[in-house]
């Protein structure tokens, strides 16, 4: 597998939006032996550029970029000014009295994969949708290898019909969001062992398993059921390097069971998290909210807010299913660790 050859161990630190993957945590995976992975769909294309080249100030080793592949959204105010009702419960929380129209709902994503192209990482992910095959071209062309993620067997077919050089299963246990892009995102329920299971027949590209993976045991496990590497997010939430704040970060090592749950409630799309209020005033109404990443910007103020006052009841605390395995250590002691127990 040409993916595995970058890295010493066959562990994937999982791309994580919002500020969580920092340079610093990219940087010392693959110093550690894993593959950094930067997430950069809510980054301007001159961030991406630049957050690489942090990267490589902190790095000689190879890396990962991450993004949405998805189309610029249609806006309908109307339907906008109907979730903007649907989230006064949650406004009332935070006694905000209105919230403001974002001015912009997502990044242009031509331009971020221009803008990664440029930056040339060693591999390049992807996930919400399937590149074209021409896409792929161009990124092979920069010497790019390339990953897609699959929820389904249609999604890996498909992805392995375009030239992907890899496949990311992610099985229902993983934290965030859902890389569904065939059939509903409800329909995709399949664990990641059991995904793996039903493409191993079909498939003929490298396969990295995603979902709950939180320990050495859980790696070994992978393998031996024919995974090329694992894809970890949730346990590299809690390194010291990670970039989320400190009460998102002690809600994490409060979790004792498997208290995660999907909601379409905060972005939009299915993601699975801890449980709070937020999902809770929504639980009722979210079939009727607008798709990513419409509710997703509408709800980026709330959830900032939330951030300044540390109140985790009110933010996006994505999260999967192995959450209670959570460890307080760096990323060079955690891979070590890892490293350790898989090969005990």
């Amino acid at each position: 597998m040409k993916i595995l050859s970058l890295c010493q161990y066959p562990i994937i630190q999982a791309p994580m939006a919002g500020g969580i993957t920092t340079p610093e945590l990219v940087a010392a995976v693959s110093n550690a032996g894993g593959l950094g992975s930067l997430a950069a769909p809510l980054l301007a294309p001159l961030e991406i550029i630049e957050q690489a080249e942090h990267i490589r100030r902190l790095t000689d080793k190879p890396f990962a970029i991450n993004l949405f592949v998805q189309t610029k959204p249609q806006i309908d105010y109307a339907a906008v000014a109907a979730a903007k009702l649907l989230l006064q419960p949650v406004l009332a929380e935070l006694n905000m009295d209105e919230l403001p129209t974002p001015t912009r709902w997502s990044q242009d994503f031509e331009e971020q994969l221009d803008a990664l192209i440029i930056a040339r990482p060693a591999v390049a992910s992807f996930t919400f949708d399937v590149l074209h095959a021409s896409q792929i071209q161009r990124l092979h062309a920069a010497g790019i290898l390339v990953i897609g993620t699959a929820t389904n067997l249609p999604e890996a077919i498909v992805w392995q019909a375009m030239g992907a050089d890899a496949l990311c299963l992610q099985g229902v246990e993983a934290g965030g969001h859902r890389g569904t892009f065939i059939g509903a995102q409800e329909e995709s329920t399949l664990g990641a062992l059991a995904l793996l299971a039903q493409c191993q027949p079909h498939i003929r590209l490298p396969m990295i398993l995603a979902g709950g993976i939180m320990d050495g045991g859980q790696i070994a496990a992978a393998l031996a059921a024919g995974a090329q590497a694992v894809q970890m997010g949730t346990a590299f939430l809690t390194v010291k390097e990670s970039g989320i704040g400190a009460a998102y970060k002690q809600r994490l090592f409060d979790a004792k069971t498997d208290s995660t749950r999907q909601t379409r409630a905060i972005s939009g799309r299915l993601a699975r998290g801890l449980d709070n209020k937020f999902m809770d005033l929504m639980a009722a109404v979210q079939a009727q909210i607008p798709i990513y990443p419409i509710q997703n910007a509408l709800t980026s103020g709330i959830r900032a807010q939330a951030g300044k006052s540390n109140n985790t009841e009110l933010m996006s605390l994505w999260a999967g299913q192995g959450v209670a395995k959570v460890r307080d250590l760096t990323v060079s002691e955690l891979i070590a660790a890892l490293v350790a127990e898989w090969h005990s």
